[in-house]
Parts: structure tokens; sequence; C-alpha cells
């Protein structure tokens, strides 16, 4: 018998290259008007840099399949990769973590995507360039119980359509946490896919990205998502904490998860607290729940180098949820 998994992963995978910044080479100034930050590095010399770490299998998707299979929860992957020395590498990593790779296609004539971190402190600025993959949803032998749907290149608007359609026409539940090329194409372009969503991640500002607002209320911005499709919508707020809305109309804040230390690197950060969420609710859990597992994990990701070397396995996850604050619980609020 064909087995179903229970999360399967959509959108792009690369290998990133951390390249720790000296900061007597480096520099970040401040916009007083709008707290737009600017890295400035001299132009035309050689600079010297303090450390590199690369990291292969990494990007939205990817990050979401290890977090959830760390979890305890049978995971796949739908993504591309070039046929060169990255794509074995990506390959090697996936089957390493226990991510089901039968949906991963190798393509001769194309190459892997590689990107370059800058980080400075723990903040980063990525240097990116998406290969031009041809995208379409494998055959799946039984509908998994979950798609996880990020970032996608730019020439992939059909294939939202086609993800759409499969949610629509099987038992499969969409968790979609859009990337930059998603919020900026626009509610329009895509509104097929924020109808068939059951979960939806982004933060405050790509939410009124996305509704075209300047509403500053958390709650009233969960609540605009909801009317656009999703069933669960869940915003994050930095510092602040996350928020969601239950099937009851409840609204729900969730505090962070106090650092044991100053964070090292927030990569990964985002994606961690979605696919933890996402995993929580596949696990039986309620909305609030759901908002406080993942916090625990976003907390424990940025204390490591990269998107996944943080990620939690289930039990230390419950473990540091057993022994959390009194303070870290999920409050109801209007």
């Amino acid at each position: 018998m064909s087995q179903q998994y229970d999360f399967v992963a959509i959108g792009d995978i690369l290998i990133d290259a951390f390249i720790q910044l000296n900061k007597d080479q480096a520099d970040v100034s401040v916009d007083l008007d709008t707290g737009r930050k600017t890295l400035h590095m001299p132009f035309g010399g050689k600079l010297p840099y303090d450390d590199v770490t690369v990291v292969p299998a990494v990007g939205n998707s990817p990050n979401a399949a290890v977090s959830a299979h760390r979890l305890g929860l049978e995971t796949g992957l739908v993504t591309n990769l070039g046929h060169d020395k990255f794509g074995k590498e990506c390959l090697d990593a996936l089957r390493k973590e226990g991510v089901h790779t039968d949906f991963v296609k190798v393509h001769e004539d194309k190459k892997t995507n590689y990107h370059y971190v800058l980080r400075y402190g723990p903040e980063r600025t990525i240097l990116i360039n998406h290969e031009h993959y041809p995208y379409s949803l494998p055959d799946f032998p039984v509908a998994p119980k979950f798609f996880y749907f990020s970032s996608v290149g730019e020439h992939g608007l059909p294939y939202h359509h086609e993800i759409a359609e499969y949610v629509k026409n099987n038992e499969t539940k969409l968790a979609f946490q859009p990337g930059t090329f998603q919020i900026k194409v626009g509610y329009e372009a895509i509104k097929d896919v924020y109808e068939a969503t059951e979960i939806f991640f982004c933060n405050k500002e790509e939410a009124q990205e996305i509704l075209g607002s300047e509403e500053r209320d958390i709650p009233t911005l969960v609540r605009m998502i909801r009317e656009l499709g999703p069933t669960i919508p869940v915003i994050t707020d930095g510092p602040n904490g996350a928020f969601t809305v239950d099937t009851d109309d409840q609204a729900w804040h969730m505090p962070m998860y106090p650092d044991p230390a100053p964070p090292v690197d927030r990569t990964g950060a985002g994606d961690s607290f979605s696919s933890t969420f996402t995993s929580a609710i596949i696990l039986g859990k309620d909305p609030a729940e759901a908002l406080s597992w993942g916090p625990i994990n976003s907390m424990s990701v940025v204390q490591k180098i990269g998107a996944q070397a943080g990620l939690l396995p289930r039990e230390e996850l419950l473990k540091l949820l057993e022994e959390r604050p009194e303070d870290y619980i999920a409050t109801k609020i209007n």
C-alpha cells in the first residue's frame, strides 16, 4: 500500500553560504525617518571577512520539511535541483535528515540555486538568484494530509493555480507561507490559493502589504486576512509575539519564548515558527496550543547559524514547553 505523507513541503531549495562580515570593513546606517537600515561596504577593494559557513538543502520549504520530520511527521519535499555537485549535496542532506526525496526532480540542464548570506551580527542581507525551473506537481499515489507551500520563482504563477486546484479536489489541506514574489504579485493574482488555504502565515508588515491597509491592530489584520479565505490565519510581530484567530473568532496572542542568549543568526526563524505551528495542528492541537509550540523552535533556531541546525525534536520542544516561564501562555484578546 502506498504511503500517505503527513506533511509535503513545496517550494524552492538552495544552498546558503553564510559570510560573516568584518565589522571594520562593513557598517549599517539607519534612516531616522523610515527606520530602514542600509549595509555599507567600501567599493572596489579586497575586503576581509571573518568566517563562512555553507549550508545545503535550505529554503523556506526545505526548512519546513526538516522541522516537521524532527517533530515526528512523515515528510516529503516537492522541489527542483540542478544536475551538479550542489544538487547532490542537497539530496544527501535531505536524506540524512529523513525527508523523503521521491518528489525531488533533478534537471540535467539546470543549476542548483546558490545564495550568499551577508551576516552582520544576528541580521543578514541575502543575495539571491533563482534558476528557472519547470514547476509541476508530481503524481501522488495517495493524497498527502497537508501541503506546506512557500517561496518559488517569479515564473511560477501557473503553479499556484495547479496547487489550489489539487487541494480543492482532494482531501489535502494547505498551509501557505508566501515568499517575496507571492506577496508582491498581490492577492487577486493568486486568490484561489488564499481561498484554498487552511493555515496562513505572514508578519505584520506583510499583512499590511497584502491587504493594502495601514491598519496596525493585529487582531483586526488577522480577521481581515481570514476574509480572503484562510481558515486559520497567523500573523507574527517580531518581539511582540504571534497572533491568530480560531474557528470561533476568538483572537489569541502568544509572546516570544525567552532567548537563553543573544541571537546568533535570525535566518529561518519564521520558517521554524510556521512549520512547527502547522505540525502541531496536524498532531491534533488546537490553534492556541499550536501557537505555544512555534516560538520555542524559533528561539532555538536563532541560537545557531542557518535555518536548520537549531530545529528541535518533539521531545526537546515539549520539555521546553513544560519548563516554560509562567507568563509564556496563550491569552485571549479582543
